[in-house]
């Protein structure tokens, strides 16, 4: 469905400090940067960027906006979690854990990144 997904951030190689090593424990290299400044990650045919907004206006989370990321088992997820508050990441909402609704069972484990983007890994029951 999606081509690619890409986000602000006003600090590039803050927040691909934080990416590299949380994508990193969900088996994705680090991101390139390309001569525009922009990091760049590509991972089984998905493209996830990271930018200085093109307007000059700030970059901001998405409000109401929450970017998930795939991982294969409650243990990658836990590992993503972590490398992301080793590298400027903030914890929020619930530990990361199991979450059961509307007949699902979802591993979550939350964190914003340090651009205030709120993201999530997130496995499968």
């Amino acid at each position: 469905m999606f081509s690619h997904v890409m986000i602000g951030a006003e600090d590039v190689e803050a927040s691909k400090t934080f990416y590299d090593a949380a994508l990193e424990t969900l088996g994705v290299r680090p991101g390139r940067v390309d001569p525009k400044g922009r990091a760049m990650y590509i991972h089984e045919g998905s493209v996830f960027m990271l930018t200085k907004p093109i307007d000059g206006n700030p970059a901001c989370g998405a409000n109401g906006g929450t970017l998930g990321f795939a991982a294969a088992t409650p243990e990658e997820a836990d590992a993503f979690h972590k490398a992301g508050l080793d590298h400027g990441g903030t914890a929020i909402e619930d530990p990361p854990g199991w979450r059961e609704a509307n007949g699902m069972r979802l591993y979550l484990a939350y964190l914003r990144d340090p651009a205030g983007n709120k993201v999530c890994a997130m496995c499968r029951g």
